[in-house]
């Protein structure tokens, strides 16, 4: 298996690298089936890097890389006078699709597809100034799946590299839970800015 990745990296026709910030929200639920009404969202960072493969034509595109994303909230419960905010955040390997919807002079237009595996890798809770280390916590120590489907738009800033504007929205699923009384879930928008840089061995054409 790790034989063939490697070939099929070394076979890739492109490189793209993204940054930006992903607002979460989460979609909670207790044993009882009630939901949090009072937390809002924070922004976190959201980076993904890896391959993009030609594979119909120059009109369909396979992504495959490593990502990393934080998400967070904030919110606070009157009744019990305490102000609580979440931030965690996991490391993953993802695979999508890119369809180009239609160029428009140097412009292109994408449709994004994709699905990530994610792991807690750093995660903290405060409550009223008092800091709380997740990991290890049955709602948040999991492997959670991300499906996310978005717009994306490319343009040309020399020969063989092109400036991408992103933008996606997603939702987890969690893969493990020992708790089935509860639900987490995350519901992120996320906006980025990268590159997408054509390799020696590329064959793709950038004047789509």
């Amino acid at each position: 298996m790790l034989g063939l990745l490697c070939s099929y990296l070394g076979y890739s026709q492109q490189m793209f690298v993204e940054l930006g910030t992903s607002v979460t929200s989460f979609d909670y639920k207790n044993a009882q089936g009630q939901t949090r009404d009072n937390l809002l969202s924070k922004p976190g960072v959201n980076v993904a890097m890896g391959y993009r493969d030609d594979i119909m034509r120059e009109r369909l595109f396979l992504r495959i890389g490593a990502v990393y994303n934080s998400y967070g909230a904030i919110g606070s419960d009157r009744r019990l006078d305490n102000l609580f905010e979440w931030e965690v955040n996991y490391l993953g390997a993802g695979v999508g699709l890119d369809y180009r919807l239609f160029g428009l002079r140097d412009f292109s237009f994408f449709l994004k597809g994709s699905a990530s595996i994610e792991f807690l890798v750093r995660g903290t809770q405060t409550v009223n100034n008092q800091v709380f280390n997740l990991v290890g916590e049955d709602e948040f120590n999991n492997s959670i799946f991300f499906a996310r489907g978005g717009l994306e738009m490319q343009y040309p800033i020399s020969r063989n590299t092109r400036l991408s504007v992103n933008y996606s929205y997603g939702r987890t699923t969690l893969l493990k839970n020992n708790n089935d009384d509860e639900t987490l879930n995350f519901l992120a928008h996320q906006f980025t800015v990268g590159l997408v840089i054509s390799l020696p061995n590329c064959n793709c054409a950038l004047q789509l």
